[in-house]
């Protein structure tokens, strides 16, 4: 199963990372490729992306289904796909570090399914660990930019 992980440090204390992550509006336009995204309910929204892994260039839907938070720390969500035959996990933790510094991993895992399911399996396997770095590291920016514009006001 194709996955991918990526962890860095931010140096801000874990209530203004969980203040950030508990909120899905807040993170998913950060998502390599991101379009649009729509709520349903506090645990459920569709996500519309660009994907061009590889030779697979085209839009992508995925429902996202939050499976639970545990404040301060986790969010674990299920991905199944709209439009394709994709379908997955993935959590965001936080860790604090000290009362100044968070450890933010992201964790992703995507199967696709169907007659192109091991051909889009072989390109996930390579694609996927940068797509979740990309994410990270877009993540723990805008976390910081925002801790910067705070702070400075």
């Amino acid at each position: 199963m194709p996955t991918g992980m990526h962890q860095v440090e931010v140096d801000l204390p874990i209530s203004k990372v969980w203040n950030f992550v508990k909120d899905m509006d807040n993170w998913a336009p950060l998502i390599p490729g991101y379009i649009q995204h729509r709520k349903f309910t506090n645990r459920q929204s569709t996500w519309e992306f660009y994907s061009n892994i590889g030779f697979i260039k085209k839009k992508i839907s995925l429902m996202v289904t939050i499976k639970e938070w545990i404040e301060p720390t986790k969010v674990t969500f299920h991905l199944k796909g709209v439009n394709e035959g994709l379908s997955g996990d993935g959590y965001f933790l936080a860790e604090a570090v000290d009362k100044n510094k968070t450890r933010i991993t992201g964790f992703l895992e995507l199967t696709a399914g169907g007659a192109l399911g091991p051909v889009v399996n072989a390109v996930l396997k390579s694609q996927l660990p940068k797509g979740t770095k990309d994410m990270v590291i877009a993540i723990s920016t805008k976390l910081e930019e925002l801790n910067n514009i705070v702070s400075n006001v």
